[in-house]
């Protein structure tokens, strides 16, 4: 894993992308970052949230609901989400439910999670490589959206604009190895250009409309998810695509996010 924040560099200094040349996708055998040795965090005793059979059955009920992509369950069943939760949230980390992280920002419900990735897995670049390609992640918040979409991308980079929550999912995710993720503290609304153009984008944060700007980063056979204030000031969410022959837009379900911010703080 790979952390970018000011400190790093001189103001004004270029970023440049140094991810490992290997393909690292987990999408036909994920990693299991379960053990507790790599997470550097005890398990949860007398809790058996460490059992694969509490992430199995939390796969096994959003196949239940819906289907899904067998690529986004098997990395859902991967990542211990109950180790990107506060203590106090721990026993509800495997329900499909969304969990407050601090400074106001949520861990989303698995269902969120697993549907907003079942559609960029049917982006034309996905469809043709069977996995996410260069990803960029808008709001880091606790890291275990980061975690997942490593589970199914080549390179994932993730912008987190608030230092707390910058911290903390740096904290969760530093032991994992995860050497084809970057980690980023800035202003997700510019996206981040060094690492472009990306196959797959998705934001965490509801906005007026789209950036430009996360348009402008995405490759030709790139997809981007993003909830979006619709009519009647009702979240849903967007897909665009981007083709040769420009980008095309279409609208989804009615979601509820935290609102898009710009600036970081």
């Amino acid at each position: 894993m790979i952390n970018d924040h000011p400190k790093d560099k001189p103001a004004g200094a270029a970023r440049s992308a140094k991810f490992p040349l290997r393909l690292e996708s987990m999408v036909r055998a994920p990693k299991k970052l379960v053990s507790s040795e790599l997470t550097g965090r005890a398990p949860a005793a007398g809790l058996g949230l460490d059992s694969e059979d509490v992430r199995r059955r939390m796969v096994e009920r959003l196949r239940a609901a819906n289907p899904h992509h067998a690529g986004v369950l098997r990395a859902l069943a991967s990542v211990p989400r109950h180790r990107f939760v506060d203590a106090a949230l721990v026993t509800q980390a495997y329900e499909d439910t969304s969990l407050p992280i601090g400074h106001g920002q949520t861990i989303s419900k698995p269902s969120v999670v697993a549907r907003m990735l079942d559609v960029l897995m049917e982006g034309a670049n996905a469809q043709r490589t069977g996995q996410l390609g260069r990803v960029l992640e808008i709001g880091t918040g606790c890291g275990y959206q980061a975690a997942v979409l490593c589970c199914l991308g080549r390179q994932v980079v993730s912008i987190e604009r608030i230092r707390g929550l910058y911290d903390k999912a740096s904290a969760n995710l530093a032991a994992l190895g995860l050497q084809q993720l970057r980690l980023v503290y800035g202003d997700g609304m510019l996206g981040h250009p060094p690492n472009a153009p990306y196959d797959s984008i998705i934001a965490a944060a509801c906005g007026a409309e789209v950036p430009e700007c996360w348009l402008a980063q995405m490759a030709v056979g790139g997809r981007l998810i993003s909830p979006v204030v619709g009519a009647g000031k009702r979240q849903m969410l967007v897909v665009v695509d981007r083709t040769e022959a420009g980008y095309q837009r279409t609208e989804h379900e009615a979601v509820q996010f935290v609102p898009l911010k710009s600036g970081s703080i």
